[in-house]
C-alpha cells in the first residue's frame, strides 16, 4: 500500500480515441453485432447491471460508462442478464480490462421486497413495469457469474447495494448480520459513493498494466487484505467513541495489555465507565500525538463480535458515521475470520467544473432501441428532469442517501444547468414544455454548503440541521430563485415544477424562496416529509419539530393565496420507525385528523443496509449518542401485528384497520377515543355489511420466509 491514500482528479477527455476511426456510438454496445457495427474485437469494461439500460445521466451505469467511454475506454453493457448460467456474462467476451457489477439505481431487495417482506410483482427500472428479471442481492449473483464466465477477469462492484454493504451489516431480510458484500461477491475491489474518479483511476492504471491487486491507495474504496502494512498505525474503535463496559475485543495488530482500557479492567473487572461526549482524536490531535492521520486506521470490531452482539453492532455503526466527512475521515478495517475488509477514506467532493462535465457526456435521454416501445416507468418519470446536485446535509436516521453520496454538496453551474434544459427542448420531440422536476437528493440544497472550508474539513456533525440548523450553515436560497426563473423564462419551457423532496426547514429560511417555489412550481400539490409529529420519534429521525412545518404552511397558505391558486400540502409520514411507541402513533393518529389529512399510501419504515435507525432497529441502542451498556435503549415495532397497527394508525379513516386500533386504543385506556364525534378517532362498529379484504393476515410466503428457491438450469 502506498504512503498515503490518493485523490485523483477528473481527465477532462472529450472525445474516445477509437472515435477518430469508428465514429461515437449513439449507445454504448450492449450485443456482438453492436460491437461489430463499431469495428471492436474486445470491449475494455463490461459493465453489468439490474437496470434495463437506459441512456440518462440518471442512471448510474449510463453514467459511468459514458465517463469512461470520454477516457478512451470500449465500454458495453450488460443489461438484467439472466443469471441462471453464466451464458448471458459472455455476450461481449472477456473484457480487457474489467467487469464492473451494479444491482442498479436501487437495492436488489429493497427494489424486490417490501417492507413487510412481501413480495413484489413490479419493476419500475424494467420494461413493461415486470418484476423478477433481476436476482436478490444482484451483486453478489452477477459477480459469481462474471467469475464464472471469465475467472481471469478483474471485478469491480459498485452502486449504492454495494456501497451500503461494506462492511458487517444488519440484514432485514434474513434477519442476521451478514458480512462484507466484498467477501460473498469475491470482486477484487468495491468502490463506494459516486465512484467517477475512482474508476477513472482503476481503469487507466489496469490499462498500463497495474495489478488489480496493487490497486489499494484510492479514496471511495474497499478491498480485502490479510494483514496491515507497515507503516501504519492502528487505533481501537473505542478510542474514537468510548463504548463503556463491553467484552474487550482483541486485535492481532494491537497490544492491548498495554491500554489503558484494560489497565481499567484489571484493576476494576465490575466498573462501568462513566457516559460522557465522544472523544474525537481528530487529524490535528493526531499529528500532536505523533501519529500521521494519513496513515492511521481505526479497527472496528470484529465481523464474529457484531454478528452476535447487538451493542458492539451499534458502537462500529456509529464510528463508521464518524468517520464519512472526507476532510477528516480515515481508513477503516474490519476482521472477518483471517481476513480483513479495509475501507479508505470517503471520495473527495466533486468540484462544480468537474460534475458538469460527468452530467454533458453525450446521453442520448433515452432507452436503448432494444426495448422498443415498451415504456420503462423509472424512465417516464425524470425523462424531463434534471439533477442539480448530489449529496444531502440532513442526516436524516432512516436515510442512506448521505451514507452513499456525501453530507458535502456538489452543485452544478447554472451555466450547465440551463443547457441541459436547452438540450432536452431541442433534442425530444416529446418535450411539451414542462420540465417536471429540478433537484435531487433534496430540492433546495443546491449551493448550501459550510460558510467556511476550515470549519467543514474539521466537522464531524451527523447534521447540519439537527438539532437546529448549524450557524456556519449557508441557508441562502436566492441563487435557487434566479435559477428556476432563468429555467421558467427559456423559449418553449411552459412550466417548471419542483418534484424532489423539499426541505421545509431550511425553505423558511429565504421566505422569497418559498414564494417563488409556491407561485411558480406547485402543481396544485406540494409533498413534504415532516414524518412524524412527536418528539420521541423526530429526535430518533433527526428531524426538525412541527414548528418548522407549521411555519411553512403558513408561508404556503399565504404566498397560495396571493397567487390566486388553490393548492395543497401532502406531508409524507412513517409508520414503525424505531422509537415510536403505540401512543406515538396515535397521536400522529390525532394530529392527522385534527388537520383532515387522509393519507391514501403510507410509508413503513425500512431497515436499509447502514442507516443509523437500522443499526437503532437491531440493537435496541441509539447510535446517534454515545453506545454502551447502560445507554439509551430505542425499542422498534418489529412483530407484524404491531407494525400492522402503526400503519393503520396513519389511515385511520380505512375500516380495515379499525378493528386492531379500537384494540390498541382499549389496552392503552383510551376507550374515550372510539366514537362518532370529531374528537374520536375511530367508530365502536364497522361498517354495515363490511367483510375483510381479501388475503387480510395471510402470511406472503417470500425466498427469506419459506418459499422454496428458485430453480437453476
Amino acid at each position: 500500500m502506498s504512503s498515503a491514500i490518493q485523490t485523483p482528479k477528473l481527465i477532462f477527455s472529450h472525445r474516445p480515441y477509437w472515435a477518430e476511426c469508428f465514429g461515437t456510438a449513439s449507445y454504448l454496445p450492449t450485443s456482438r453485432e453492436e460491437m461489430d457495427a463499431l469495428g471492436w474485437d474486445s470491449c475494455d469494461i463490461i459493465i453489468v447491471t439490474g437496470d434495463a439500460y437506459v441512456d440518462h445521466p440518471s442512471f448510474g451505469m449510463a453514467v459511468i460508462g459514458r465517463v469512461l467511454e470520454a477516457q478512451g475506454f470500449r465500454v458495453g453493457i450488460i443489461a438484467q442478464p439472466d443469471w441462471q448460467s453464466a451464458e448471458p456474462f459472455k455476450a461481449l467476451g472477456q473484457p480487457n480490462l474489467f467487469f464492473g457489477v451494479a444491482s442498479g439505481n436501487m437495492d436488489s431487495m429493497i427494489n424486490r421486497y417490501t417492507a413487510d417482506r412481501r413480495l413484489r410483482h413490479d419493476d419500475a427500472y424494467t420494461p413493461g413495469n415486470e418484476g423478477g428479471k433481476r436476482p436478490d442481492r444482484a451483486v453478489i449473483v452477477y459477480s459469481q457469474r462474471c467469475r464464472e464466465a471469465y475467472k481471469d477477469a478483474p471485478i469491480v462492484i459498485g452502486s449504492i447495494e454495494a456501497s451500503l454493504r461494506r462492511i458487517a451489516h444488519y440484514d432485514y431480510w434474513s434477519d442476521k448480520v451478514r458480512r462484507s458484500v466484498l467477501l460473498d461477491s469475491r470482486a477484487d475491489l468495491l468502490l463506494y459513493g459516486n465512484a467517477e474518479r475512482a474508476i477513472i483511476d482503476v481503469a487507466h492504471r489496469l490499462g498500463r498494466g497495474d495489478s488489480i491487486d496493487s490497486i489499494r491507495d484510492l479514496r471511495g474504496t474497499a478491498f480485502v487484505t490479510r494483514d496491515v502494512p507497515n507503516g501504519w498505525t492502528v487505533i481501537d474503535s473505542s478510542s474514537v467513541d468510548q463504548l463503556g463496559k463491553v467484552d474487550p475485543i482483541t486485535s492481532p495488530y494491537v497490544d492491548t495489555s498495554a491500554t489503558e482500557s484494560c489497565k481499567k479492567n484489571e484493576e476494576n473487572p465490575d466498573a462501568v465507565e462513566a457516559v460522557q461526549t465522544v472523544r474525537i482524536i481528530d487529524p490535528l490531535q493526531a499529528r500532536k500525538a505523533g501519529t500521521d492521520a494519513a496513515k492511521t486506521v481505526i479497527r472496528l470490531p470484529d465481523y464474529e463480535v457484531v454478528k452476535n452482539d447487538p451493542v458492539n453492532y451499534a458502537h462500529a455503526a456509529r464510528v463508521l458515521h464518524l468517520e464519512t466527512n472526507p476532510g477528516n475521515a480515515r481508513a477503516l478495517i474490519q476482521r472477518h475470520g483471517d481476513q480483513e475488509v479495509w475501507l479508505n477514506p470517503p471520495p473527495i467532493p466533486l468540484s462544480t467544473e468537474e460534475l458538469d462535465w460527468v452530467f454533458e457526456r453525450p446521453f442520448q435521454r433515452k432507452p436503448h432501441p432494444i426495448y422498443g416501445e415498451a415504456k420503462i416507468p423509472a424512465y417516464e418519470m425524470i425523462r424531463f428532469s434534471v439533477n442539480i446536485m448530489r449529496g444531502c446535509f440532513g442526516g436524516c436516521s432512516f436515510c442512506s442517501i448521505t451514507e452513499h453520496e456525501g453530507r458535502i454538496i456538489q452543485s452544478r453551474s447554472h451555466e450547465s444547468i440551463v443547457k441541459e434544459v436547452e438540450k432536452i427542448r431541442d433534442m425530444t420531440p416529446e418535450f411539451t414544455g414542462v420540465i417536471s422536476d429540478l433537484g435531487g437528493p433534496t430540492a433546495n440544497m443546491w449551493r448550501l454548503n459550510c460558510k467556511s472550508t476550515e470549519i467543514e474539513s474539521r466537522c464531524r456533525r451527523l447534521s447540519c440541521v439537527y438539532p437546529s440548523i448549524c450557524k456556519s450553515l449557508n441557508t441562502d436560497q436566492t441563487p435557487l430563485i434566479d435559477l428556476y426563473r432563468d429555467v421558467r423564462e427559456l423559449k418553449g419551457v411552459k412550466k417548471v415544477l419542483i418534484a424532489s423532496g423539499l426541505r421545509y426547514d431550511l425553505a423558511i429560511e429565504t421566505p422569497e424562496y418559498v414564494k417563488e417555489l409556491v407561485t411558480h412550481h406547485v402543481g396544485g400539490y406540494l409533498k413534504i416529509a415532516p414524518e412524524h409529529s412527536e418528539e420521541g420519534p423526530l429526535s430518533k429521525m433527526m428531524k426538525p419539530d412541527m414548528s418548522s412545518y407549521n411555519k411553512f404552511k403558513a408561508m404556503f397558505d399565504k404566498y397560495s393565496k396571493q397567487a390566486g391558486k388553490e393548492q395543497y400540502l401532502i406531508p409524507y409520514f412513517i409508520a414503525a420507525h424505531p422509537g415510536t411507541s403505540d401512543k406515538d402513533m396515535m397521536n400522529l393518529a390525532m394530529w392527522l385528523k385534527g388537520n383532515s389529512f387522509r393519507a391514501d399510501q403510507v410509508q413503513a419504515f425500512y431497515p436499509s443496509p447502514m442507516a443509523n435507525a437500522t443499526a437503532m432497529y437491531y440493537s435496541g441502542k441509539n447510535p446517534l449518542k454515545k453506545v454502551s451498556r447502560t445507554s439509551e435503549d430505542v425499542v422498534s415495532a418489529k412483530g407484524l401485528k404491531q407494525r400492522r397497527l402503526h400503519k393503520a394508525l396513519l389511515r385511520y379513516h380505512d375500516p380495515e384497520g379499525w378493528p386492531s386500533i379500537r384494540e390498541a386504543l382499549l389496552s392503552m385506556g383510551r376507550k374515550d377515543l372510539i366514537g362518532y364525534g370529531k374528537k374520536h378517532l375511530v367508530p365502536p362498529r364497522q361498517p354495515v355489511n363490511w367483510t375483510p379484504k381479501q388475503g387480510k393476515g395471510r402470511r406472503i410466503l417470500t425466498q427469506h420466509t419459506g418459499l422454496p428457491p428458485r430453480k437453476t438450469k
